[in-house]
């Protein structure tokens, strides 16, 4: 079995491109181009934005062409107010840098994906549970929503398939059909390759998501081409697949090879999904995080 069948992750900044001997082939080949790097520090929260441009920087990162934005926040559930100020702050900016880049903020539908009743699934519904909207005033009270604010937002929680019956692709794509939104921002939790991302980092991407991916379980793609409108997803790296922390750790060992014994037991088919102790607390702090950012982007008018 190769290497990147036990390799399982959501993060683009996870791609093997960034570890110092597969970048230094990479870059001595002309063909391997299409791809952009920046780092940079907002409040002192690391930024890393990762932008694919070409069909070969597809095939080196393993992601579709456009843009990732990887914010690293830190254990949030440990942070003070702060330091969870600096991070909301740092996120907002680096959503609305995106955002502005692709569309306009007149009327914004929010869509929470996951099970609310599994905690390492539960980022976007709570998320969403925290998201001020205001479709409602405009609609009931439009002169006392053009006094105080300047964005629609809605919001939806569609829920998985396992638990409606209907793909995640259509629920949304109903709301959008009646709400006509100017841009669609899905939330979602996803699959790390290190456990050092676990509930530290946050991924923005303009190139949308497909849900369930990280756990094998991809649905149908929530995006730009499938919605007719710009779409951000905002993702929480929540679980590592225990194939996956197996070889991670295997690799920073400095081994190359395994065992035929250990081989075995990673392809058994008794793969499992790993997730912080601190789970539920750092979950509920992360979607408070992303709930905080996206509110001051679409704050009330000064």
């Amino acid at each position: 079995m190769r290497k990147n069948d036990y390799i399982r992750t959501d993060l683009a900044s996870e791609s093997d491109y960034f570890s110092s001997s597969e970048r230094s082939k990479a870059e001595e080949k002309e063909e391997y181009s299409g791809i952009k790097c920046d780092k940079r520090s907002t409040g002192g929260i690391p930024i890393f934005e990762l932008e694919v441009t070409s069909e070969n920087g597809e095939r080196i990162i393993g992601k579709k062409r456009g843009t990732y934005v990887t914010v690293d926040v830190g254990k949030v559930w440990l942070l003070d107010d702060a330091g969870f100020r600096a991070a909301a702050c740092a996120l907002s900016a680096e959503i609305l840098r995106m955002a502005s880049g692709i569309a306009s903020l007149d009327n914004v539908l929010i869509a929470g994906l996951g099970n609310r009743y599994v905690t390492p699934d539960a980022v976007g519904p709570l998320t969403v549970k925290g998201i001020e909207v205001t479709r409602h005033i405009k609609d009931e009270e439009p002169g006392l929503y053009d006094s105080l604010f300047s964005t629609t937002v809605s919001a939806v929680e569609p829920g998985v398939v396992g638990q409606t019956g209907i793909e995640t692709l259509e629920l949304i794509r109903g709301a959008v059909q009646n709400v006509s939104p100017s841009l669609v921002i899905v939330i979602d939790a996803l699959a790390a390759r290190s456990v050092d991302r676990l509930a530290s980092t946050v991924q923005l991407t303009n190139t949308g998501i497909s849900p369930g991916s990280g756990i094998g379980n991809r649905r149908r793609e929530i995006s730009r081409d499938t919605l007719g409108v710009p779409v951000i997803a905002i993702g929480v790296p929540t679980i590592v697949d225990s194939s996956t922390m197996v070889w991670d750790m295997l690799e920073r060992a400095g081994a190359e090879e395994m065992s035929s014994v250990l081989r075995d037991e990673l392809e058994n088919g008794r793969s499992f999904f790993v997730s912080l102790k601190e789970s539920d607390v750092a979950v509920n702090e992360l979607s408070r995080l992303i709930s905080t950012a996206l509110n001051k982007i679409f704050e009330r008018k000064s």
